[in-house]
């Protein structure tokens, strides 16, 4: 299995054995979460730049993953992942690298595989 449907079939099993549970307060943040990447005063794919920026300096290789993921989707060029990515290298320092190498690997697997 790729690198991009593996991570994808992961996230889909995990989040529904969590949603399963019918915790209220964890549907409500999933629930905000999905909203408040919706089309608004600011557009989608600028929300997923924040997103992708956030994910990297907090260094969550998942969340790194889902936004690279979303930035795709959105037909972001590489040239803007790039500046994306240095901003939150930027941002997080050089404790950051790991994840940009992880950051940068999936965006490559994400193109081949579209």
């Amino acid at each position: 299995m790729s690198q991009v449907k593996e991570f994808e079939s992961e996230r889909e099993r995990l989040n529904e054995l969590i949603l399963g549970k019918n915790n209220k307060v964890l549907k409500r943040i999933f629930n905000l979460d999905t909203n408040a990447f919706a089309e608004g005063a600011i557009p989608v794919k600028t929300k997923e730049m924040l997103g992708l920026v956030a994910s990297l300096v907090l260094r969550c290789d998942d969340c790194v993953k889902y936004h690279l993921g979303q930035c795709h989707k959105q037909g972001l060029s590489d040239d803007e992942v790039n500046e994306v990515l240095a901003i939150g290298n930027l941002i997080g320092g050089t404790i950051v690298i790991p994840h940009l190498r992880r950051a940068m690997e999936y965006w490559e697997a994400l193109k081949t595989e579209s």
